[in-house]
């Protein structure tokens, strides 16, 4: 086993190894410890922020065949000025909103085929961490409280982190150009970021050494990720757009205090675009999660991401999931075909193992799932159906794809729609069949004509009569 992956800190593909490796145990004896950057919930999740939740996904899938113990997190931040924001928009409390966000987002990231993290902390969970991070901050002389009229904002010195810029590689005026924050006159320092900020009555807030007031955004990863991971870890991740600010002041808050060396290796999946243009709701293609399941199939979703390699820029189509829809009616057709044979070795091919555990290289992984489809179209004994069978579905599970039978994936329709049941299907099916046995072909023809109208198209075989939906 040699994984390999793009560390974003040194800006180059790297020989992974663990922390508890770096400290002598075997690879048998290490545990992995990943933390990814979560959902805001305010709304609906857009498929730029489903991206970095199925490609962690899939390297979780992918450590787990490598280690024996992988511990993955992945937050929720549920107090944030976007939050407050759709409040006062809606007229709904900030608890529904984040509760019912929450909530469409688990299973928006279900239907997508995401496993849930082993833990999945919320931001309003850990503000005591959060305070007395702050307060470890002011007393070593990285933090301070705003004077005067400011007084209930405290921030971080950014120029008393020497190295603070290293993971975006930016330079003094492009870090300041690039906090996206106005320069206020209570910093010391136009760089300077909040840690905590001061709270009316109409917001969150809870109280601190400096007042009723509520968190900055970084400050609750930093709590969160040493919490249930410890100071040091392996793997940080998440998406691009977040190594700066959001990651850069997640290094200065946590690796200024003591010896900590926070995340051993980034990882930062590339940016996504749709329909060739940056997401915008007012040109149309501000794709959420929670509609595109009501015309796709999730699985399809999911494999339209893993077709470009995490790191590369993302051109997300509708023409794209349904090239990946047909894909998978090509996967799950051969699987239909085989049919009753059972399926030996599913584990993962070492052909596909060997492009993921080169930094996650997906497209080439499908490019053998390809293959391997093809050699089983064209198998003729059993033992190679069986074992071919068995190659492609455990290339399917670690990429988290092929997981249901092909009867349900065939009978997928979206949601909402008229359309015969799976039982009336089969009903009318069984007719047919009987019509056909009395030479009864103008009946057995009416059948096949009304199931076909219904989208449903029919395939006789030697095992019988399949179907699948149009």
């Amino acid at each position: 086993m040699t994984l390999r992956i793009h560390d974003t800190l040194r800006r180059k593909k790297v020989t992974f190894e663990s922390r508890d490796e770096e400290a002598g145990k075997s690879r048998q004896d290490s545990h992995v410890r990943m933390y990814v950057c979560g959902p805001t919930v305010y709304d609906y999740a857009h498929i730029g922020n489903a991206r970095p939740v199925v490609v962690f996904d899939v390297f979780t899938r992918l450590l787990r065949r490598l280690y024996p113990k992988v511990t993955y997190v992945r937050n929720i931040t549920d107090v944030d000025d976007k939050i407050n924001k759709a409040a006062k928009e809606t007229g709904q409390s900030i608890g529904d909103i984040t509760a019912r966000t929450t909530k469409i987002f688990h299973a928006d990231m279900a239907a997508l085929g995401a496993l849930e993290p082993d833990h999945e902390p919320c931001a309003t969970e850990h503000i005591d961490g959060m305070i007395a991070l702050t307060e470890k901050l002011i007393e070593s002389g990285h933090a301070y409280e705003a004077p005067g009229e400011a007084k209930g904002h405290v921030l971080f010195d950014v120029p008393s982190m020497p190295d603070y810029g290293r993971l975006s590689k930016l330079n003094r005026d492009e870090l300041i150009a690039g906090a996206r924050v106005d320069p206020a006159p209570y910093k010391k320092d136009p760089a300077d970021f909040i840690l905590w900020k001061p709270s009316t009555d109409d917001l969150p807030g809870w109280d601190s050494p400096w007042g009723r007031g509520r968190p900055g955004w970084h400050l609750e990863c930093s709590v969160m990720s040493e919490k249930f991971l410890g100071a040091e870890f392996d793997i940080h991740g998440g998406g691009q757009d977040l190594i700066f600010p959001h990651h850069e002041n997640e290094i200065a808050q946590s690796t200024c205090i003591g010896d900590s060396g926070f995340a051993k290796y980034w990882m930062h999946n590339g940016y996504l675009m749709a329909e060739g243009e940056k997401m915008s709701k007012s040109l149309g293609n501000f794709y959420t999660v929670h509609d595109l399941l009501d015309e796709f199939p999730g699985e399809a979703i999911r494999l339209a991401l893993l077709k470009t390699h995490y790191r590369q820029p993302l051109d997300f189509t509708k023409k794209g999931i349904r090239e990946a829809k047909q894909e998978l009616s090509r996967f799950y057709t051969a699987i239909r075909i085989v049919g009753d044979i059972e399926a030996t070795n599913m584990e993962p091919p070492e052909e596909v193992m060997i492009v993921l555990e080169d930094d996650l290289n997906t497209p080439a992984a499908l490019a053998h799932m390809h293959d391997i489809t093809s050699d089983l179209n064209n198998a003729s004994s059993g033992d190679d159906k069986s074992r071919l069978k068995g190659k492609l579905l455990g290339a399917g599970q670690i990429l988290g794809i092929l997981q249901q039978p092909p009867w349900k994936w065939f009978s997928w329709h979206p949601p909402g729609t008229e359309t015969l049941d799976d039982r009336s299907i089969e009903i009318l099916i069984a007719e047919r069949n009987k019509a056909r046995q009395r030479k009864e072909f103008t009946e057995s023809d009416r059948i096949r004509d009304q199931l076909a109208a219904e989208g449903i198209q029919l395939e006789d075989g030697p095992g019988g009569t399949t179907w699948k939906r149009g």
